[in-house]
């Protein structure tokens, strides 16, 4: 039996997707963010060494990192569902796929990333005389370095769904279960996604899956914008 070691509002719900959409049986074993922090508890340390979430455990293997995860999950259990048909070295939907599975991570998610921290930092309380200074260096990052990172990325992942419906090509593959988190992360904190159409139908057709829905009733509230 599979276990994912799911914490509320964050990276594990697409693995229990992925599992869903997989039809795989598994368990849940739940952590909460602490409500100060909105950090991991300690006992995630007791399962991976970073404490952090997603992991699986699987009989005696415990995975972490999404992208991975999603990887081992489709490659052991998808029987060849879920990844492009063709997946040689040069095939066009197997560079794709391998592209967004690692383009989620390593390029979307780290400015959006910033957006939040910097945010929390011009809104945090800290001494009068202190605020104007953090609130402009926060609105000098955001504004000279981070939202410009963010813009560019929606419009190139608008222009590449202009050529085919889906992030690999013609097929919803596990490479548009990754790259959910980043998009509804970013459209939970920009609150509108209208001069983005593609990417807010993907989110549209994403949320209309019968897999993604029932992933939500097992993993339970998933609140992006904190």
């Amino acid at each position: 039996m599979i276990t994912v070691h799911h914490l509320n509002n964050s990276r594990s719900q697409r693995v229990l997707w992925m599992l869903e959409e997989l039809g795989l049986p598994y368990e849940i074993q739940r952590y909460q963010r602490d409500a100060k922090t909105m950090l991991a508890p300690p006992e995630l340390k007791r399962v991976h060494p970073l404490g952090k979430s997603p992991v699986i455990t699987d009989g005696g293997l415990t995975l972490a990192e999404s992208g991975a995860i999603l990887e081992y999950l489709v490659d052991r259990y998808g029987e060849g569902r879920f990844k492009p048909a063709d997946m040689a070295p040069t095939s066009e939907d197997a560079l794709r796929y391998r592209y967004f599975m690692h383009f989620a991570e390593g390029s979307a998610m780290p400015p959006l990333l910033l957006k939040l921290i910097f945010t929390k930092v011009a809104n945090a309380p800290m001494p009068f005389f202190a605020k104007p200074i953090a609130k402009g260096i926060a609105a000098k990052v955001l504004g000279g370095v981070v939202q410009p990172n963010i813009d560019a990325q929606l419009a190139f992942l608008e222009a590449e769904l202009a050529t085919r419906p889906w992030f690999a090509g013609a097929a919803f593959t596990a490479a548009d279960v990754q790259m959910s988190f980043p998009l509804e992360a970013a459209a939970a904190r920009a609150g509108s996604m209208d001069a983005y159409p593609r990417l807010k139908d993907f989110l549209a057709r994403i949320h209309a899956r019968p897999a993604y829905k029932q992933a939500l009733e097992r993993g339970g509230p998933y609140d992006l914008m904190r």
